[in-house]
Order: structure tokens, then sequence, then C-alpha cells
């Protein structure tokens, strides 16, 4: 996919695509991939498509953002406490991973997560991040049951909360409203601060 990307836009990021955000946060975000039109293009998650909107829209409702969200990776825009990372790291085939990917990012996603000593909350960005997630935080999977707005305690104390993709197609179908996305970082916000 990403080969076929380089030649029809050259000028795209079309690469991995390095966390962003605050690595002193206390707030991890896992999405789930690039997208095609946003991340992969840009280099920046959720920058250049529809999802980036409702994700930074609710970031900054909870004062978790610096600057102004222009969807420009130029924009000056930054996150503060917060950081997000994926569970797979390129542009999958068909904007879905496929089972081999998702295994063969995870060491990327732990070494991520390693690298942020002060994040004691995570949000899962969908069923696919919540799977990953919960292998890198050293949970089970058969007692973690992905549902919007589940929370799963680690062995090691951190939080987990599940939230369905905010997504264009989640977004569009009802499947996610704003309320719904805010009520999972309105949570994060009351776990950080118990």
């Amino acid at each position: 996919m990403r080969e076929a990307c380089r030649a029809e836009h050259p000028d795209w990021w079309n690469a991995p695509v390095p966390a962003f955000g605050d690595p002193e946060g206390w707030l991890g975000i896992i999405g789930l991939a690039p997208g095609k039109h946003g991340a992969n293009r840009t280099g920046r998650p959720f920058t250049g498509d529809h999802a980036g909107h409702l994700m930074f829209d609710t970031l900054a409702k909870f004062g978790l953002t610096a600057g102004t969200y222009d969807a420009r990776i130029d924009d000056g825009f930054a996150l503060s406490g917060a950081i997000i990372i994926n569970s797979v790291k390129c542009l999958p085939p068909e904007n879905r991973p496929v089972p081999a990917e998702i295994h063969a990012c995870r060491p990327f996603l732990d070494e991520a997560v390693t690298l942020l000593p002060n994040a004691r909350v995570f949000v899962a960005l969908g069923q696919i991040a919540h799977q990953s997630a919960v292998k890198v935080l050293g949970g089970r999977l058969p007692k973690a049951r992905f549902a919007h707005l589940a929370e799963h305690r680690m062995p090691d104390g951190r939080m987990l909360i599940d939230s369905y993709h905010c997504s264009r197609y989640n977004q569009n179908t009802g499947r996610l409203t704003p309320e719904m996305f805010e009520a999972v970082f309105a949570r994060a916000v009351a776990l950080r601060d118990a």
C-alpha cells in the first residue's frame, strides 16, 4: 500500500508514523493505524483527515492541547499531558490491518509505551488497538473485553479505557457521537485525579 502511495503521491509522508504529543504526559492514546489521507499523508497522527477534528476538539476541551489545530503538520499545534501512538505503524492494505501486520507492529507499540514513564491512563481507539494495548500493558484478553467506555486495570495498576474509534464511518453512522467520545476523556481525567 505504501509503495503504491509513494508512486502516486511522492510528496506525502508515506513512512512509519511517529508518536505525537507529550512524552512526559499522563495519558497515552493508542490509535489503530495511519489513515491514508491523514497521517500517511502528513506524518502526524490524526492530522489531515476527518477523525482528527473530533480527536483534537475533544482533547482541547480537556486542556490537553496547545495552539490551534489546522489539519497541517506546520500548524504549530501540540499536545500537553497526552501522546498518541498507533498499534500499527504504517498505512495498512485497504486501510485495514491484517493480523500478521498487527502482530509484527506490537514490538513497536511495546517500545512506545515503555518510553512513557508518566502515562498511568491509556485510551484504546477500537478493538484492534484494545487487543494490542491489553497485551502490551500486561493484561489478559479473556478478562479484558472490548466495549465502549469499558475500563480495565492492568497488573501494574495502569488503567485502560476503551472507545470506539473516532473514524468518519463511526461518526457518520452514529456509532460514536461527540458526547460519547468526550465521556471517555472525562473518565480518563477522573482516573488521573483519583
